[in-house]
């Protein structure tokens, strides 16, 4: 099974990527204006550069990067770009997406964009990926993520579908692809911490209005120094909190022990906060 692969901005340098990596970083923990520009940026260059010459008409099925219970920054992208790949499908004769879900069983949480190549694929070899076989039968799949640095995701994507024995015409889609082998693959984190540098950072993007919670930030969050984050969390809403928390537990991150004194913190405050409220 060899997919199609398509990324909208190839790095082959660090001087120039193609776009701002301050964006990028905003991106990377919840802004979803830049989601925005990013989804439809991507749709648009699909459409330019294939399906302009290769229009499918069957039913098309887009899937965002692999999550268990909070989404990753990918799926707000997965949003806007659904909602523009759609709008030029309709004017063209062709139908409207559908979606579908990669369900992910985490087995670690080391930063994934801190390692090389085989430390990538050891890590990621021990999850487990499903998805609904019987749904997508007969249908042409896009697979969405913001970006292809060693291609170990590619490569977890490409044997479920193997294990799964899926027939389907399969379409990698990123936003960004790191083509130059010479660089090392922590360029990753370089670009996903550009502008982020502690958790104050955060408050910016949490407080503008267009903030989505994505498994990134929360993971940042609760593996703050305890000092910090009991500051951070001064400042912050109750429905921020309760959110954080919620989203937490459905991840399970209460059972990796260096989350565990931020999520008693959280616990206290909600405990408290509820008491004062009766």
């Amino acid at each position: 099974m060899i997919p199609y692969t398509f990324s909208l901005h190839k790095i082959e340098n660090t001087a120039d990527f193609g776009f701002d990596p301050d964006d990028y970083s905003r991106f990377k923990f919840g802004d979803d204006l830049v989601a925005r520009t990013f989804g439809r940026n991507l749709a648009d260059a699909f459409i330019r550069y294939y399906l302009t010459d290769n229009l499918i008409s069957g039913q098309i099925v887009v899937i965002s990067s692999p999550y268990s219970f909070i989404p990753t920054a990918t799926f707000a992208m997965k949003n806007y770009f659904v909602s523009q790949l759609n709008r030029w499908l309709v004017e063209n004769g062709a139908q409207s997406v559908q979606e579908a879900k990669v369900h992910r069983t985490i087995t670690y949480k080391e930063d994934y964009g801190e390692l090389s190549a085989e430390q990538r694929l050891s890590l990621i070899g021990n999850d487990s990926f499903h998805i609904d076989k019987d749904f997508l039968s007969g249908k042409t799949l896009l697979f969405l993520d913001d970006i292809r640095i060693t291609g170990s995701h590619e490569k977890m994507i490409l044997k479920m579908a193997n294990e799964y024995n899926l027939t389907n015409e399969i379409h990698m889609l990123y936003f960004a692809e790191l083509i130059n082998k010479n660089i090392h693959p922590n360029v990753e984190n370089f670009l996903n911490y550009h502008q982020i540098k502690s958790i104050f950072d955060l408050e910016e993007i949490i407080d503008s209005g267009h903030f989505c919670f994505n498994t990134r930030i929360v993971k940042y969050i609760l593996n703050t120094q305890e000092n910090s984050f009991k500051i951070f969390l001064e400042r912050r809403s109750s429905d921020f909190i309760n959110q954080l928390y919620d989203l937490s537990l459905g991840n399970n991150y209460h059972t990796i022990e260096a989350y565990a004194n931020n999520l008693h913190s959280i616990k206290d405050y909600i405990k408290n906060n509820n008491y004062k409220l009766i």
